[in-house]
């Protein structure tokens, strides 16, 4: 005899009271803390848990009851679904003051640190259209939403070109327009996908491992360069040649066009060679009268106002002259790096992903910047007392951590370095206050300044400055 299926808790009436972690809001049932997606304080909802555990439950509105009287409406016909901008519905200024709030919490219950005053958090210029990089993905398995399901059509085109669908590994969301990145990306990404479609490309089936087209990467630059990276999962010659010929006749502003050809079993393109079909291997971007390659592979930061913003708060903290040693950690392309460099002796980066190191020095050569030296590897290997001492003490020390921190060899290597000053710019402010706690040993944290990088969505970066005890 067949198990019966367990029906899953429902609870009616249930008002949102708080904003939690990753973007979700917290309500509360007979004690309980009950963590559900898309709502605001002061909704009042149906609530259908489904799982449990202990101290707390997840959940999923299944109705809005009562809308709070803060909700705006979102501007994307895709909030809800795709998984991204996820606070969309709740105004820039509430978004502001959640985001501080995490900062401060996190500082606090996880840091266990003496701080000072927390600064009020500096808020992103634009709110939309404020990324300069997107990836897209191909599937040949289009996610119907709950609207196209119960409308009862039969759907024939499964092809996709969008987001994935959260959890979803297979499962991909066709966008039609994206509010993150300005619109001539919309206009690229549509015009490949119609161009698929009456052409017959087939669309990449991330199970099977089949299919030409895999993905699609659009970069931009405040200064209008404009790069496209086209990702072929198979070798097909006279189909990529339309391709990349159809994309160079209807976007001639385009400034590099590239593609790649990756039939491995994950996108990663690190691994990868990018043949450039048309225009520059690369694009600059600007600050400061200060130019910054970016090629392919490269990380910059991907709001690149704010970028600058968060850069000359970290200038400031550092309190830099020019007979300063400075160690810039994790300094990707260099930007920080050479950012600081006219304002000191001589800075040191350390990076894990040559290429990014290679671009480093590219950026300083091109900027006629003498005094940086760049190292590649990985952080906890090359960051120890041999090279400290080889190289010198630093007398300020900047770092810019992945999201999972710093490795507790490199915040041991830190403190043996003994710098008088740390700057501690972090995009997880959870694992930035485990690490403050770490050097709380010798430094005092003396300056918070949380920066919104990412708006209408959870994530908030946040730069600390430490002193010498």
């Amino acid at each position: 005899m067949a198990k019966k299926r367990r029906e899953l808790p429902f609870h009616e009436g249930v008002e949102i009271v708080d904003v939690a972690a990753e973007g979700k809001s917290i309500a509360k049932v007979d004690g309980l803390i009950v963590f559900v997606p898309f709502a605001i304080p002061g909704d009042v909802v149906d609530i259908q848990t489904y799982r449990k555990r202990k101290g707390f439950a997840e959940g999923r509105v299944m109705r809005f009851v009562e809308y709070s009287a803060d909700r705006v409406e979102p501007v994307c016909e895709h909030f809800g679904v795709c998984g991204g901008c996820k606070w969309q519905m709740l105004p820039y200024e509430l978004q502001l003051q959640h985001k501080h709030k995490q900062v401060v919490d996190n500082l606090t219950r996880i840091g266990k640190v003496d701080l000072p005053e927390i600064s009020p958090i500096l808020g992103a210029p634009e709110t939309t259209f404020y990324r300069n990089k997107l990836e897209f993905t191909f599937s040949n398995k289009r996610w119907l939403t709950e609207k196209e399901i119960g409308s009862e059509r039969e759907f024939t085109q499964m092809n996709a070109l969008g987001f994935h669908i959260p959890k979803m590994f297979d499962k991909v969301l066709d966008i039609k327009k994206c509010w993150l990145q300005t619109d001539v990306s919309n206009q690229i990404r549509n015009s490949i996908r119609e161009f698929c479609f009456q052409h017959d490309f087939t669309f990449f089936d991330l199970r099977e491992q089949v299919g030409l087209m895999r993905t699609l990467i659009i970069r931009t630059t405040s200064t209008g360069e404009l790069m496209v990276i086209v990702v072929f999962a198979e070798d097909d010659e006279e189909k990529r040649e339309m391709m990349m010929k159809h994309l160079a006749d209807t976007f001639p502003q385009v400034t590099s066009l590239l593609y790649i050809i990756n039939s491995k079993r994950n996108d990663t393109i690190t691994d990868q060679e990018v043949i450039t079909w048309k225009g520059n291997d690369c694009i600059y971007e600007e600050m400061e009268g200060l130019k910054f390659k970016i090629g392919p592979k490269s990380f910059y930061q991907t709001n690149s106002k704010q970028a600058y913003n968060l850069y000359k708060v970290t200038r400031e903290f550092a309190q830099l002259s020019e007979t300063d040693l400075v160690y810039d950690l994790y300094t990707g392309t260099g930007t920080i790096a050479n950012f600081v460099a006219r304002n000191v002796a001589k800075v040191v980066g350390i990076e894990y992903v040559e290429e990014a190191i290679e671009d480093a020095r590219v950026n300083s050569a091109a900027n006629g910047i003498e005094n940086t030296l760049f190292f590649a590897g990985d952080m906890k290997d090359i960051l120890n007392q041999e090279f400290i001492l080889e190289h010198g003490r630093p007398d300020v020390l900047i770092t810019d951590p992945p999201r999972a921190g710093m490795h507790t060899d490199v915040v041991d290597a830190i403190l043996f370095a003994n710098p008088k000053r740390i700057v501690y710019v972090s995009c997880n402010p959870a694992t930035q206050a485990r690490d403050l706690n770490l050097l709380d040993v010798n430094y005092a944290v003396t300056r918070v300044q949380p920066v919104d990088m990412f708006p209408h969505t959870h994530h908030v970066e946040n730069v600390v400055l430490l002193e010498r005890r």
